[in-house]
């Protein structure tokens, strides 16, 4: 079965084409990052422009590139929810516009489902039942994926996401946009025991994550040092906050599994390209003998083929939508469409 897949949810337009779930035929990314750098982090007003300029000829090259025509697809997938509404509204109408025109089936699928799905395209042997780590600009989520389809969410964060956390850090240090790219770079050469920050927890609630605190306190050190006319040493502050927000998402994840009997962990997300947290999760798996996979670095950010890989599990299990489809800026993955 290949489906044409779409995404559109910040600032990558993106198609695919993707065998069964598993395999790519054709991966297009056409991303705007150069642009909105210029401005510190993404403007939606901009990337929905951009995404009405790019997804005519982001979509065709993917069909060339797979050597296919709309006659030999199967379905059209589409991501609808969550994301910036304008951008995630060019992705769904385009996807609308095809289906209503050649008479294949229209997938929606979640981002974040998308996101765990980008392991099934480099881990032929994962399936579920297993407990993932999805960490994002957005999005800080421990899930239990008891399903292809049906999903739980056991912890995530009450304020900001990681992601965020390590991009408002990067912007005080004066790193350009994305940060979280460059201080992940900048801690590789850094002591991360050199600056003491808080290790936030939320009472009655094991699973749950909250990076306010922390984000706070590093962005505060800055300013002091700033006022005083001292200058922080870039590196060893960035590994420390790393590994602070490492610590917790870690600590969090392996208490999560041993509660809950899970042996296979997986992580998903843009964050999941961190260079610490990925060795971490294969440290603390090796050592209890456990199972751990992540998706490679060009499957990490947003992309189509993960929409292509969720949108045939989610096809199967009957998600399918009709011309009245609408983009959700924000939705709880547990929710199955329809």
């Amino acid at each position: 079965m290949k489906i044409l897949s779409i995404e559109s949810s910040c600032d990558e337009t993106a198609a695919a084409v993707v065998e069964n779930g598993r395999t790519i035929l054709s991966s297009v990314v056409a991303t705007q990052v150069e642009e909105h750098k210029l401005y510190g982090g993404v403007v939606p007003e901009i990337a929905s422009r951009r995404h009405c300029e790019a997804i005519n000829g982001v979509v065709a090259e993917a069909l060339e590139q797979a050597d296919l025509s709309f006659d030999g697809l199967d379905a059209v997938a589409v991501t609808y929810a969550p994301g910036l509404i304008g951008a995630l509204l060019v992705g769904v109408n385009f996807a609308k516009g095809l289906s209503l025109a050649t008479g294949l089936p229209l997938v929606p699928v979640h981002h974040l489902r998308s996101h765990i799905a980008s392991n099934y395209l480099a881990h032929s042997e994962l399936k579920p039942p297993f407990l993932c780590l999805v960490v994002s600009g957005g999005h800080s989520h421990i899930v239990e994926v008891k399903s292809y389809t049906e999903m739980k969410v056991i912890g995530k964060t009450r304020d900001d996401a990681a992601g965020e956390a390590f991009d408002k850090a990067a912007r005080t240090m004066g790193m350009p946009y994305p940060g979280g790219i460059h201080l992940d770079k900048a801690a590789e050469s850094g002591d991360p025991d050199s600056f003491r920050l808080p290790h936030p927890k939320v009472d009655g609630a094991p699973y749950d994550f909250s990076f306010s605190g922390l984000k706070t306190a590093v962005i505060n050190q800055i300013h002091n040092a700033s006022q005083k006319g001292v200058n922080l040493p870039v590196n060893d502050l960035s590994a420390s906050f790393r590994k602070a927000v490492v610590d917790s998402l870690m600590e969090n994840f392996i208490k999560a599994a041993e509660s809950l009997g899970y042996e296979t962990l997986v992580l998903a997300g843009g964050v999941s390209a961190n260079s610490l947290l990925r060795k971490r999760v294969a440290e603390e798996c090796e050592k209890r003998g456990w199972r751990c996979y992540y998706p490679p670095l060009e499957l990490c950010g947003d992309n189509a083929a993960m929409v292509g890989s969720q949108g045939y599990y989610e096809y199967l299990a009957g998600h399918t939508a009709s011309a009245d489809l609408n983009a959700r800026p924000t939705l709880n993955i547990e929710k199955n469409y329809g």
